[in-house]
């Protein structure tokens, strides 16, 4: 580990020791709060191209585990952290977060203050950020940043390039997902409630959907601003009515959309576990994993056709609605596995909305 300083856009400096690889790195910061997950974290598409400030104080101390990735490769250009620790714990592991890190080109800073700058990045917004040399002067630094413009179309970079499966035994649905940039473990989540599933690139048709009969459209999380997304904004609307629908994340966003409803970009965006959400139908308290820096216009949403059906318990805005007449769903947040087992899983209120429709109806 060599010494390096992390330089934000606003001119603050924060010094500390590089790991990963050594190359300089400027991408936008956004923090996550979660005590676990790291491996999740760093491979989920939704975060391409961004630098993580991981406000948990250690990381790396169960490595990185095969099973546990959210997509092939690691997809974030950065990671901040307070203490790396080199030597994991952990019987599953099978490499360091150092290793990878150096495999995946993905910069490191450790040793600094990642509390102070969680608290810069939520009270100005997600500023720019360069990891780079410690002696280099702090005017180029800035020079950087300035030029720095971030793409705001990723979905193309992340999303699969054709079409692929994912089968189960037993299986009694059929489920397409619009790729853009889904994590592993909402396929698997698919493939537990007996849904074979076919994963679709972003600019797929209607008419090639529709080829593979199947049951409901799933579409997933991913990166980047919803508004650059007018091909599959349409194809959206060309699927109310016609098949359930389901969002989670960016798909949320986008269906919205298509329902005349305006996005907007969050100061700093939810990252991380335990985010508490009322389950308005319900009534009950759900935790939840939330990662997004868009969401809809609020006015627009509680004035439109669609149903709210989950609010944020800390500040009050909707992240989950519902169309009943044309079997659409959406949320911005995870579900977690609750204590209590009754507790409803956004999946299976997907399933069920299939199963009320009818199942195929293009069989």
């Amino acid at each position: 580990m060599n010494n390096r300083k992390l330089v934000l856009e606003n001119k603050m400096v924060f010094e500390g020791v590089g790991f990963g690889c050594q190359n300089e790195c400027v991408a936008e910061i956004i923090y996550n709060t979660s005590v676990v997950g790291y491996q999740e974290i760093i491979s989920d598409p939704t975060n391409a191209n961004k630098m993580i400030c991981m406000t948990y104080p250690l990381i790396g101390n169960y490595g990185l585990t095969d099973e546990d990735y959210e997509s092939k490769n690691i997809k974030v250009k950065g990671l901040i952290v307070r203490e790396y620790n080199e030597i994991p714990s952990n019987f599953r592991y099978t490499r360091t977060l150092e290793d990878v890190m150096e495999e995946n080109n993905v910069s490191g800073i450790a040793g600094v203050d990642t509390r102070s700058i969680m608290k810069v990045v939520r009270d100005n917004g997600c500023l720019k950020g360069l990891i780079c040399d410690i002696d280099k002067p702090l005017e180029e630094c800035l020079e950087i940043l300035n030029n720095y413009v971030e793409e705001e179309k990723m979905v193309p970079s992340v999303s699969s390039k054709r079409i692929w499966y994912s089968r189960t035994p037993n299986s009694s649905l059929n489920v397409a997902v619009i790729d853009l940039g889904v994590k592993n473990s909402y396929i698997k989540e698919l493939n537990k409630f007996g849904c074979n599933v076919i994963v679709f690139p972003y600019n797929v048709t209607k008419e090639e959907i529709l080829k593979y009969k199947p049951d409901g459209l799933f579409i997933s999380n991913g990166p980047g601003n919803p508004q650059y997304l007018d091909e599959v904004i349409e194809n959206i609307k060309s699927f109310i009515g016609v098949l359930p629908v389901f969002g989670i994340n960016l798909g949320y966003n986008l269906i919205g959309i298509s329902y005349g409803i305006e996005p907007y970009k969050l100061i700093a965006g939810h990252h991380g576990l335990n985010y508490p959400v009322k389950n308005l139908e319900t009534g009950k308290i759900e935790i939840t994993a939330q990662n997004y820096l868009y969401s809809l216009n609020q006015d627009e949403l509680n004035n439109s056709s669609l149903e709210i059906t989950h609010q944020n318990v800390i500040d009050k805005e909707a992240v989950g609605f519902m169309d009943k007449e044309n079997n659409v769903f959406a949320v911005l947040f995870d579900s977690i596995p609750q204590i209590d087992q009754d507790s409803e899983n956004v999946f299976k209120t997907f399933i069920n909305l299939i199963k009320n429709n009818g199942g195929n109806k293009h069989a």
